[in-house]
């Protein structure tokens, strides 16, 4: 279920030569941890074992791309490139880096297997909104999102096998953070991924309408993890889901909205503006109203560490933090109101949106994503509310002005307990 795949595979197959899967294995990648690195490890391992059956030899590289993936190309004289896509300025780097050292004569490609409608066929330019965005996205639809041909065993053998991977050894010298831990609840790769789908669309769709915004009750897809590391397929997913639309309408046409309009506009938004990160990539009005009140006396001064354990003044706050410091997730719903709280309780808007991306980044299992800077996917399954959505007002509009937030979006304790039983989340998350 992935469009570059299946490109390189019909480009191997129309030359009649084989077919190579290359992994290039970063020692860092922004605030990612042994949580992440451990998912997208025990995922490739699927993947390797899937390659093999097919006869394409799966390579797991250990470096950057620039050097570790040119001298691949040279060694085995590969005759064609292809990549997959991430509106990220990190990984955008990573493929300039390769195509301005490729030798000219081998042709570089890049496909857009992260979004149903392709990035750059969607819109041309930053979208304002989902609402500039989703006619765009539905007019592309009916081309789009199709079902997948196979990937089929590899008739070209190649010259010389993939070297065996050594896994636990790749695993154990990785030079990264190991005091966050993995997680219990999520066993990487597809599939089990497509098991977390399959039991969304059998035990929580029905719900989803109706109770995504409730964070005590189970009605989230929880797929995040597996659409963030490329384990499950947006696409698959929603071809799945929409074979329901008309037993479960609403939940299906909001869980669409959420993962095809609302995952595609913070692609849109990363791709677009390359400030996705900063208060400086901020609409005017947002910009203009945070520096207004950058002064404003807050009522509670919280520094990252003490933010970082869950010990503020709001127990809500503190279980929302804690369940992500846990689990590796927030529910959606919370994590709008937990963003909104960071920028109420520290110095600055900059100072709140480096702390909301790094706790987001570190401790999210589907962290250092476009939708963790500012979709509002939130119901999707974890996605987190964005941190630029929530603090700078981004695809959101301007509200009524008070202190510290200006215009921006405001959530408050008594908001959420209208929303649901607020005490039973926080006895569920306690320190």
């Amino acid at each position: 279920d992935n469009w570059a795949f299946l490109y390189a595979q019909r480009l191997a197959l129309k030359q009649e030569l084989p077919l190579h899967v290359c992994f290039c294995l970063v020692p860092k990648f922004l605030d990612a941890t042994i949580r992440h690195y451990g998912f997208m490890l025990r995922g490739l391992q699927e993947v390797a074992k899937e390659c093999t059956e097919l006869n394409i030899p799966f390579h797991l590289l250990l470096g950057y791309a620039k050097d570790v993936l040119l001298t691949f190309v040279v060694k085995h004289g590969v005759g064609g490139l292809v990549t997959d896509f991430c509106p990220l300025r990190v990984p955008q780097q990573w493929v300039e880096d390769v195509r301005e050292r490729l030798p000219e004569d081998v042709p570089f490609a890049q496909v857009d297997a992260h979004n149903i409608v392709p990035c750059w066929v969607t819109s041309p330019k930053q979208e304002y909104s989902a609402r500039t965005i989703r006619g765009k996205i539905h007019s592309q639809l009916p081309e789009f999102l199709t079902e997948f041909p196979p990937v089929i065993p590899h008739p070209y053998p190649p010259s010389s096998l993939a070297e065996p991977v050594a896994w636990e050894a790749c695993y154990s010298s990785l030079q990264v953070d190991r005091t966050v831990k993995e997680v219990e609840w999520a066993t990487p790769g597809t599939a089990a991924g497509l098991a977390v789908l399959q039991s969304f669309i059998a035990e929580r769709l029905e719900s989803f309408g109706s109770h995504r915004n409730d964070p005590n009750k189970a009605a989230l897809s929880n797929l995040s993890p597996w659409f963030h590391f490329g384990q499950v397929s947006t696409q698959r997913a929603i071809l799945e889901v929409r074979k329901h639309h008309r037993k479960y309408k609403e939940s299906v046409d909001i869980f669409v909205e959420e993962a095809v309009v609302r995952r595609e506009l913070a692609d849109n938004f990363c791709y677009y503006n390359k400030n996705y990160d900063s208060v400086q990539g901020a609409y005017d009005w947002a910009q203009t109203t945070l520096k207004l009140h950058a002064k404003d006396k807050r009522p509670f001064l919280y520094e990252l560490q003490e933010l970082e354990q869950g010990n503020t003044h709001d127990p809500l706050w503190n279980a929302a933090q804690l369940q992500m410091v846990r689990e590796g997730k927030m529910h959606g719903f919370l994590r709008m109101y937990w963003a909104k709280k960071i920028l109420e309780w520290t110095r600055s808007p900059e100072e709140a949106l480096q702390f909301a991306i790094y706790l987001n980044d570190r401790y999210e299992l589907d962290g250092r994503d476009p939708n963790g800077y500012v979709g509002k996917a939130a119901v999707l399954c974890l996605c987190p509310a964005g941190c630029l959505w929530s603090i700078c007002g981004i695809h959101d509009q301007g509200w009524a002005e008070r202190a510290v937030f200006g215009k921006i979006r405001y959530m408050n304790y008594a908001g959420c307990k209208r929303k649901f039983d607020v005490s039973q989340f926080e006895r569920r998350y306690a320190p």
